[in-house]
Parts: C-alpha cells; structure tokens; sequence
C-alpha cells in the first residue's frame, strides 16, 4: 500500500485547519498514516542501507520529526507542522550530528534532500578547511552530471563574505561561503504516489552518498571518531 496520497490530503486539509479542534478530531486519521509514514521510511532505510553500510540498522522511529511545533518564542501560533518529514543519518536519526539523507513529504513541496544543515560553528570551521584542502575532489562530487541531474546546487545560508583566513580571490569562494552544505531535490506530489517512488528515491539518495561520505569524514574529525 502506498499511503502518501492520502498524506498529503490529510496535510492539505491541515494547512486550512491548523488548530487543536479539528486536530483532535483528525487524530486517529493521523495516528493510522503517521504508522504508515513509519513503515515507508524503514523502507527507504533499507534501501539506502544497500549502498550506505551505515544506514543499516537504523529506526524509523528515531528518524521522525514531532508534528506539533515549538511555538513559544515563535510569532506563528498554529500549533502543527504540515508536514511529514524523516532525517536519516547514522548515528542516531533526526538527533546525529552527522551529514544525512532528508524525506519531506508537504502538498507543493515535497522534497528528497541531503548533506549537513546547521553545522556548529567548531564543526564548520573543520568543514571549510577540509573543502578547501580537498576542493578538486568535492567539486568533483558536486560537478556530477548525474548528480546535478537531481541536485544543481549547494542550499542553504551563507555569508555575505568569503569567511576569514581563506583568500577572497579563491576559486571556491562561493562555496566557502556557505554555512550549510546540504542539496535539495524538489519533486511534484505525484512522486510519491507513484508505484515505483522507493526505485527512484533509492537512486536519488545513493547520488547524496559521495557528499555525505565527504562531509562527515569532517565532522568524524571534529568529534575524534577518525
């Protein structure tokens, strides 16, 4: 059974009716395809575990986002996400500090993504040096044609300014400037209804791999784990 169709109605009708009322009214709906959301990403685990050996073994379960939001220093009150969305990175899903694979599943902006959101700073400067010292090889990895099928560039924040202590003339500059280094694949909602969307997740995310692999060597580095 495929039940993002139905997930993503579900979300489109909670976008209208964001409030605690019609939530509660909703909830055995949404607890029956949030089981179902759990069981696809266990899936989509296994599929990546298949080219990342460090993938295997993880939980679903710890790769899950909350759906209520965290409103108390926020001017948006509405108190539920109107998404679904799993980070898969080894250890520790949602919480590692290491470079992942994202699924987000939201009506108009579904998205397969990947890479290193929101770095610490301590883990930044490691990052940086790491593109800098090894830059031939991450462009490499970045310049892909099959991989900028999918992924054309670097998301994410970035300054305004090459950081300090690298040159302002280099020829990465634009990537140095970067405080993520993470990629993003906006798909359509019909992706995710299709018979054959863990194929095509499956090849999207194994293209995410060789980024992944690069960054966390660096933050492996910084936490003493190499």
């Amino acid at each position: 059974m495929n039940a993002n169709k139905e997930i993503l109605a579900f979300l489109g009708e909670l976008r209208i009716n964001n409030n605690r009322d019609w939530f509660q009214q909703n909830k055995t709906r949404y607890t029956l395809l949030q089981k179902e959301f759990v069981r696809e990403v266990q899936d989509v685990i296994g599929r990546i575990a298949t080219f990342d050996a460090e993938i295997a073994g993880l939980q679903a379960k710890d790769c899950l986002f909350r759906i209520y939001r965290d409103i108390r220093f926020s001017p948006d009150k509405t108190p539920y996400k109107v998404h679904f969305s799993a980070y898969m990175a080894a250890p520790g899903g949602r919480k590692s500090d290491r470079a992942g694979y994202y699924l987000h599943l939201e009506p108009g902006r579904c998205m397969l993504s990947g890479g290193l959101w929101c770095p610490p700073p301590p883990v930044l400067k490691v990052v940086r040096k790491d593109i800098y010292e090894n830059i031939d090889e991450f462009e490499e990895i970045l310049n892909d044609p099959e991989f900028r099928q999918f992924f054309p560039q670097l998301e994410g924040e970035t300054l305004k300014r090459v950081p300090a202590g690298y040159p302002a003339d280099s020829s990465c500059a634009e990537i140095l400037k970067h405080k993520d280094f993470c990629v993003v694949h906006q798909t359509n909602d019909s992706f995710f209804d299709s018979a054959d969307w863990l194929d095509k997740t499956e090849k999207i995310y194994k293209k995410v791999q060789l980024l992944n692999r690069f960054l966390n060597f660096s933050v492996d580095e910084f936490a003493g784990r190499v």
